[in-house]
């Protein structure tokens, strides 16, 4: 990886930035109306050293990530979202079990939001937890310039305050001018294969920041906003920590010798932190690779615990009974050095040559190629699914489901595996697994690869609830 010949360490705090639209209101309901204002513009900001020029990029509220937004379980979360960009955009809430309309998907869920034009989110917050929103239109290209922030939503009593940690990565494709290396926007050969990686990493927006943390024990929310990449992260020596939520869902705790994170997917850890600094590392590059580093010191007068993760019986909602479930079979082929020869693209069957050559399409799910019109399945409300994904491609893949989570029996996490409550799932090579959940939330939601090119390229359909 190029960065690690020229990456440079930076001062900042990289604290995240809240820009509340109004003060909260009640509902009339027992909770409230929390309200942001969020703007989507090209902006400039220093991605690399002190000494580099700033990168021309599209920002939320112009900061990278995008503005921090807080609220608690069983408020609602209303945003007025401005596009102030020179394209179509639009906001998509990743893990809400959302209202349909107010997914964000252009095309499937609403109109595209048009340069100059304002449209209103607004949604209960059922779960606590850690999410994220980003972009959702040609997201390839308008995640890999910045348009994402983080999203929290705490437990409906007091937040554990600065034992609260955000930590949200993304690795950039910067040039030699430390710019968006425009020429790598839409390759073919990025889409035919893992995806768009990129060369230059930051933690909060900045490269290796140091960040103030109290010492002791405290909440560590992970949000990886690659567009393709895997990262893997370890902490240094002398800090503790084990895993106690992912994609926002509490699972039971458990220990990992570093973790991995696929696009879009969030950890949460409870870390005990000794004081002074402690090294966040990256590994995916093969060595050890410092991203930011924890400077821990005491807080006087402030609570010694973080915020508990809940007993282990607290997901959401109990693994499903799959006895007389709908069975939805997924044949995911494609990519390069795959077995797809045709698939069929709007009605009509296509070699792969012309698939790639005229259309950017190189993904399949059943022959298909994936768009909004592509229905995976029908389902009534209240039925239990099991999505059998069958990965028969050379790639990895990050699986994501809108609108619910879904129980997959992980193997994320070396040879242990795990029950867990997830939204998005990464599939290695010639796996076969099984996505189980109750269709308790009625619409037509988009299931992808959360590899921004692998679902441009044809990785995706839709999975209606009538």
């Amino acid at each position: 990886m190029r960065r690690r010949d020229f990456i440079a360490a930076t001062t900042a705090s990289a604290m995240l930035v809240v820009t509340p639209l109004a003060a909260s209101v009640g509902n009339g309901t027992g909770g409230r109306v929390v309200r942001y204002a969020l703007a989507a513009r090209a902006t400039k900001q220093r991605l690399g050293p002190e000494d580099a020029p700033e990168t021309d990029l599209w920002l939320v509220n112009g900061v990278s990530p995008g503005p921090l937004i807080e609220a608690r379980q069983g408020d609602e979360l209303e945003i007025t979202f401005t596009n102030e960009l020179d394209v179509p955009t639009t906001m998509h809430w990743h893990g809400i079990r959302n209202l349909n309309a107010m997914d964000g998907v252009p095309g499937l869920t609403q109109p595209a939001v048009e340069p100059g034009e304002t449209f209103i989110y607004r949604f209960p917050l059922k779960d606590a937890g850690t999410f994220w929103y980003h972009a959702h239109n040609k997201g390839w290209e308008q995640l890999a310039r910045g348009l994402y922030g983080p999203l929290v939503v705490h437990e409906a009593e007091p937040d554990s305050g600065p034992r609260d940690i955000l930590l949200m990565a993304d690795d950039w494709r910067l040039d030699d001018d430390y710019q968006i290396h425009e020429d790598s926007l839409g390759s073919l050969m990025d889409w035919s294969h893992q995806g768009r990686l990129g060369n230059w990493l930051t933690i909060n927006g900045a490269s290796l920041p140091d960040i103030q943390v109290p010492s002791g024990k405290v909440r560590l929310r992970l949000v990886n906003a690659a567009n393709a990449r895997s990262l893997t992260f370890q902490l240094g020596a002398g800090a503790d920590a084990e895993i106690v939520a992912l994609d926002a869902a509490p699972c039971t705790p458990f220990r990992t010798d570093g973790f991995r994170i696929a696009p879009a997917q969030r950890v949460d850890l409870i870390a005990d932190l000794p004081e002074g600094a402690t090294s966040l590392y990256e590994l995916s590059g093969g060595q050890p690779f410092e991203a930011a580093r924890l400077i821990a010191a005491p807080q006087a007068g402030e609570a010694a615990a973080p915020r508990p993760a809940g007993p282990a019986s607290a997901s959401w909602y109990p693994r499903p009974d799959i006895a007389g479930a709908r069975v939805v079979d997924i044949h995911m082929q494609g990519g390069a050095m795959g077995n797809l020869t045709e698939a069929s693209l709007m009605g009509e069957m296509m070699p792969l040559r012309e698939l790639a050559t005229d259309h950017s399409k190189m993904w399949a799910f059943n022959g298909i190629v994936g768009g909004y019109e592509n229905l995976l399945a029908d389902v009534a409300r209240g039925e239990t699914v099991v999505l059998r994904i069958w990965n028969d491609t050379r790639w990895e893949h990050a699986m994501h489901l809108h609108g619910q989570h879904f129980w997959v029996n992980s193997r994320e996490f070396g040879r242990a595996e795990h029950y867990l409550l997830r939204d998005t799932y990464l599939m290695a090579p010639a796996e076969r697994a099984d996505l189980v959940f109750v269709a308790d939330n009625p619409g037509d939601w988009l299931f992808h690869c959360h590899m921004m090119e692998h679902h441009a390229a044809g990785m995706g359909g839709v999975i209606r609830i009538a």
